[in-house]
């Protein structure tokens, strides 16, 4: 049997409150870009709530308190919209203004908002884990060295 995705496993700082609606997200990749999209649009709302502690109305709220916090850099601020916007294409019956068809999400779109969640667990999670457990190494072999810790 091969795996449903190829995507690199969420790394273990990610807590499973996140890291389940990722990996729902990517296994239905390719089965399904839109519901992969809807759920990782869902899976960013999380992500920003519970790291970040914003919570507002909406989605699009959210990513404007996040992005005027500064706390995102300018390329990942655009990216998150574009998460946002894609995902509502998953979760609800947009139609092309052109043609009245429903316009679904590509494959590639839908890789992309994984790639933004991947971008934002490595941010927000995973390296300040790690420069906290660096750090506390240091800090035991300064305390080992009779020198002051690093605050």
């Amino acid at each position: 049997m091969y795996p449903r995705s190829y995507r690199r496993p969420v790394a273990t700082e990610v807590p499973e409150s996140l890291a389940g609606g990722y990996r729902e997200a990517a296994a239905v990749l390719e089965l399904s870009p839109n519901a992969s999209a809807a759920l990782s649009r869902r899976c960013l709302q999380n992500t920003i709530r519970e790291v970040a502690h914003i919570k507002k109305a909406n989605l699009s709220e959210e990513i404007k308190e996040l992005i005027s916090l500064r706390l995102v850099s300018s390329s990942l601020a655009t990216d998150l919209d574009a998460i946002r916007q894609i995902g509502n294409f998953g979760a609800h019956p947009i139609k092309d203004t052109a043609t009245g068809t429903v316009m679904d999400v590509e494959p590639g779109e839908a890789k992309w908002t994984l790639d933004l969640l991947d971008r934002l667990f490595d941010k927000f999670i995973t390296q300040p884990a790690k420069s906290a457990e660096r750090k506390q190494a240091l800090n035991a072999k300064l305390r080992a060295a009779g020198k002051e810790e690093i605050p």
